[in-house]
């Protein structure tokens, strides 16, 4: 029979006492009987000294090959998953699963089942736990069904299969009239977000009616027992299972997400939902209670007297509306999370994209952000200028207030923070009592008028004014692909000002770059301090125009893959969004207790540095400062393949070399092998001044003597010998002077000295000075010196390059009376000078000895002395030569693999063009500046010399000072240096590059206008 007829036929009406004698006569059970509620057939509980048992009756109309259908899943099902609570099949005397009563003229199959102890759901107390538990029992039931057919369960036109949803439309009529707009959305959103995959689905065998009355709960342990009723089951779609329980489990809770969100996942846990299921999960829930309003509201007709019919609408029409005012596209996105699924299956693809070198976003404001301070602000009750609230203007001015006194450009309000102001109604959700309240863009309050560009290409998707109090005011979205033919995404920017409405359009292609609105006031801007709202989207969730801009606290796991973290594309420095617990001026008193005063500190405005990346240096607030003077990360702080080098040779080994290693060897040999001949011996050692002291000592060995010539401002390290050979120290403040054995030669300076320009003329003339030392020597001590110390370039002379011929002149003197040839090199190879790979090169003169230090381990403490066979052999005297961690393997690694980047990214070559570059920059700011008397130097080896006068070089010291300082407040980091530290020196790592030229270049000229 068709199954209208069942409910066309009234049920059975047997009495107790006529049942009791049929059920003695045909199953031998004698006990009481309790009549159950049901809405088409007739059941009794039956309590017997046997046990207790359940009679079922069933209507006239009822299919008998349906109830062998019933029988069968219950024979599969305790086979397939024996532990599971169903109730199972009791025989008849003569063996049969079920047997025919008369009633009047009608004629009813009746069967005998086990009874289910417990209680039923509907009388348990709710909770996560049970829910989860019913999951996991339903999930179970999927699974051992997953392999189980029957012809009687396809039942064409089963009003309650959920496949079968649209056959119950036209009852739509029969619905309260205040309620049939309602189930009318709930019937267009099957129709367009079902129907069109539902011939794609999986298929099975189901129970299909999981509610409160039919759930068996064991109250000593809370959780689900058993299932009963297989009256309405039917083949479908496999995701109905699911969706009935939920249509059922989740009427009437408190929290709709919370409730279904432990279901769903203990389901998935046994049964794993695909994803196009978990896609339309809810949109089948709210078909489910749609057909159920329906189907009960035409019965509520035919049979008035029947309540049964009408007991679930109330609660039904509750958890539609919530449905119904809830965004499906949210829903399927919760459904795929809490099913173990990705959220937004495209969500990563976009997160890989932009995290990757092929996405080069460009800056959003004219104003560079990285470089620019920041404060860090806290969008909640009690914080700071938050008395401010309820007045936009008044919290502007709060604010920049607290900008001008912390030199800061701009603000930052946190992606993910949870705020508590957000509390109108338009952060109130149907599904769930919790607000929305997590914030789900990057805030930057910055002010009016600020122009904003499109960090991405792509095109404009919707450009409209939220007008609404608190709302987002004109806002543009722009649509992106995650690379070319990759996944669209979205970028929202809103707060902006009402000319933005008319500077782009819809469907407009946009560059990166292209200016797109900008940065609206409070009047325009929904109500708000003037700030951007920037967001990231990867699924409009259906929406135009506009877009949630927070989310739920606990779906936040499912927001984030909406919305991921924004600056994905705005890329400012990890430290920019979290308070620093020791900024500097805490560290300063530390410092002050627990260093030694003789440390000094750069900057009136101290800087507090935590990370260093490429040619930038990171303070505590996250903001960048191009480094133009940190010569010893050569190839970049924190360079990833001199890191990955340490750490793999640091896990490995760390000794020294008292044992044979092959990288040490290797090292000596690659390191040895850049120098020309004879030079080719290397000693490995732990710093420039390790070095430098080595080099004496091996000349004062090799020679038999002390005596020493130096530069003036010559400075050549930090210990009592060192000190000693360097006028930078001995002639200063705390100096002690020159020492006995010490004679310092005039500094070969082209611009400030007797003999001017680079031609050799002016070499030689200089390298006279040499000669006179030489013989001053030689007259005070009968022989000539042991060595002549020079440094390649004199960097606290003032960055002065030697005129040429200069040192190889003053070699010869020195040889010619039996001394050796020291060139410090500390800090100026490894190809800082861009046409030679060490500073002496451009001289033409071979050393005797070569010490190197700073940049040869990217600030890692290693140095090392490269010097000649033969001196090598004479300084063999049998006093051993040892330094604890000199060459020991981490270091030789590091060295290692600081050729490596050189070789690799071409450094060299890339220093000298960059320096070309920025020396022309800055002769052409000299021009239009006489406050810049010289600027001199190689490759990224520069120095600005700074002067009152052109003619008299009256030197500009103390502008040279608020020119240093007021580039460190503009985020650009140099220093200055010479005798009478006038002179700017310039010598950044490596890795600078035409932007960080023009960056430095461009602060330099800022500010001398300042200036």
């Amino acid at each position: 029979m068709n199954q209208i007829s069942v409910f066309d036929s009234p049920k059975p009406v047997f009495s107790p006492a006529e049942a009791q004698r049929l059920l003695v006569r045909d199953y031998g059970v004698e006990g009481t009987l309790t009549e159950l509620v049901s809405e088409r057939d007739q059941n009794f509980l039956v309590d017997s000294p046997a046990g207790k048992f359940v009679l079922k009756i069933a209507n006239a109309a009822e299919d008998l090959d349906f109830l062998a259908l019933q029988n069968a899943v219950m024979k599969h099902i305790e086979r397939a998953d024996p532990e599971l609570g169903l109730q199972r099949v009791v025989t008849t005397k003569e063996g049969d699963e079920t047997v025919q009563w008369d009633h009047g003229t009608s004629r009813h199959a009746v069967r005998l089942i086990t009874y289910l102890p417990g209680e039923l759901y509907s009388a348990a107390s709710n909770s996560p736990a049970l829910l989860e538990s019913l999951g996991t029992f339903m999930g179970r039931l999927s699974r051992a069904l997953k392999g189980f057919g029957h012809p009687a369960a396809f039942r064409p036109g089963f009003l309650w299969n959920l496949d079968e949803v649209m056959t119950v439309k036209p009852w739509l009529s029969d619905i309260v009239p205040e309620r049939r707009d309602l189930v009318a959305r709930i019937f267009a959103r099957y129709e367009a977000r079902v129907l069109p995959s539902l011939s794609t689905l999986r298929g099975a065998v189901l129970h299909q009616d999981a509610n409160d009355n039919n759930i068996v709960v064991d109250a000593a342990t809370s959780t689900v027992a058993g299932l009963i009723d297989f009256g309405d089951m039917t083949h479908g779609r496999q995701i109905n299972e699911l969706a009935v329980t939920l249509a059922y489990g989740l009427l009437d809770v408190a929290d709709v997400y919370q409730s279904a969100a432990p279901l769903i996942a203990a389901y998935a846990k046994v049964f794993p939902l695909e994803a196009e299921e978990s896609t339309i999960l809810f949109d089948l829930v709210a078909a489910r209670l749609a057909m159920s309003v329906c189907i009960s509201s035409r019965r509520a007709k035919e049979f008035p007297d029947n309540d049964y019919l009408l007991v679930s609408q109330a609660p039904a029409f509750r958890l539609l509306e919530r449905l119904d005012r809830t965004n499906p596209e949210f829903f399927a996105a919760f459904t795929r999370h809490a099913a173990g699924l990705a959220p937004i299956p495209t969500s990563d693809a976009v997160v890989e994209w932009l995290s990757s070198p092929d996405c080069s976003p460009h800056a959003m404001f004219d104003v560079d952000l990285d470089r620019s301070g920041r404060i860090l602000l806290e969008l909640n009750s009690g914080a700071p200028g938050m008395e401010h609230a309820a007045d936009p203007q008044a919290y502007w001015n709060w604010l920049k207030a607290r900008l001008h006194d912390e030199d800061a450009r701009f603000a930052i309000g946190l992606y993910g923070e949870v705020r508590d102001v957000y509390k109108g109604e338009q952060f109130a959700t149907a599904a769930s009592p919790e607000w929305r309240s997590q914030h789900l863009g990057q805030d930057i309050f910055i002010a009016a008028g600020t122009a904003l560009r499109a960090p991405l290409a792509g095109k404009v998707l919707s450009v409209v004014d939220n007008a609404l109090p608190y709302d987002y005011g004109p806002t543009v979205i722009l649509e992106h692909r995650a690379g070319a033919n990759g996944t669209l995404f979205w970028t929202l920017y809103g707060h902006l000002s009402r000319e933005t409405l008319a500077m782009v359009k819809e469907g407009q292609q946009i560059a990166a770059g292209q200016l797109i609105g900008s940065i609206g006031e409070h009047t325009v801007n929904g109500g708000w301090a003037p700030h951007l709202h920037f967001q990231i989207i990867t699924d409009r969730l259906g929406q135009s125009g506009e877009f949630p801009g927070v989310g739920q606290p606990t779906l936040w796991p499912v927001w984030r893959a909406i919305s991921p973290d924004p600056n994905l594309i705005l890329r400012l420095a990890p430290e920019s969004f979290s308070h620093d617990r020791t900024p500097p001026d805490v560290l300063l008193k530390r410092r002050a207790e627990v260093l030694g005063p003789s440390l000094s500190i750069s900057y009136r405005k101290k800087l507090k540095i935590v990370r260093g990346r490429g040619a930038y240096l990171y303070d505590h607030t996250g903001r960048a400062f191009l480094d133009g003077v940190n010569n010893i990360c050569h190839v970049g702080h924190s360079h990833p393949h001199v890191v990955e080098a340490l750490n793999r040779q640091a896990t490995i080994l760390n000794t020294n070399t008292r044992y044979l290693h092959d990288t040490i060897l290797d090292y000596a040999e690659r390191l040895g092998s850049c120098f020309p001949k004879p030079l080719s011996v290397v000693y490995l050692v732990c710093s420039g001044s390790e070095a430098n002291e080595l080099a004496l000592r091996m000349a004062r060995t090799v020679t038999g003597r002390r005596a020493t010539i130096t530069l003036d401002w010559g400075y050549h390290g930090n210990t009592n010998g060192l000190i000693d050979v360097s006028p930078y120290k001995f002639n200063r403040k705390g100096g002690r002077g020159k020492p006995d054995y010490v004679e310092i030669a005039e500094l070969a300076d082209p611009y400030r000295g007797q003999f001017k320009g680079y031609g050799a003329n002016s070499g030689i003339a200089y390298a006279a000075s040499v000669a006179e030392k030489v013989e001053l020597i030689r007259e005070t001590t009968g022989h000539g010196p042991a060595a002549f110390i020079a440094e390649a370039i004199s960097g606290c002379g003032g960055q002065v390059f030697f005129p040429d011929a200069y040192l190889k002149t003053a070699a010869e003197h020195v040889r010619k009376a039996g001394g050796l040839v020291i060139v410090d090199e500390v800090q100026t190879g490894f190809g800082r000078v861009g046409n030679h790979m060490w500073a002496h090169g451009p001289q033409g003169i071979v050393p005797d000895i070569v010490t190197l230090g700073k940049p040869i381990g990217n600030g890692h403490p290693m140095a090392a002395v490269i010097t000649t066979p033969e001196i090598a052999k004479a300084f063999a005297n049998g006093m051993e030569f040892f330094s604890s961690f000199g060459g020991n393997p981490v270091s030789a690694a590091v060295g290692m693999a600081v050729l490596d980047v050189l070789e690799q990214e071409d450094l060299q070559a890339k220093a000298r063009v960059t320096g070309d570059y920025l020396k022309a920059r800055f002769t052409a700011l000299a021009e239009k500046h006489p406050l810049i008397g010289h600027v001199r130097g190689q490759g990224l080896f520069l120095g600005v010399e700074l002067v009152k006068d052109q003619v008299t070089l009256d030197p500009a010291t103390e502008e040279a000072g608020l020119i240093a300082n007021d580039m460190r407040n503009h985020g650009v980091l140099i220093s200055t240096d010479g005798p009478f530290d006038n002179v700017l020196k310039i010598k950044p790592p490596m890795t600078f590059r035409l932007r960080e030229a023009d960056i430095l270049a461009d602060a330099l000229e800022a500010a001398m206008v300042r200036v």
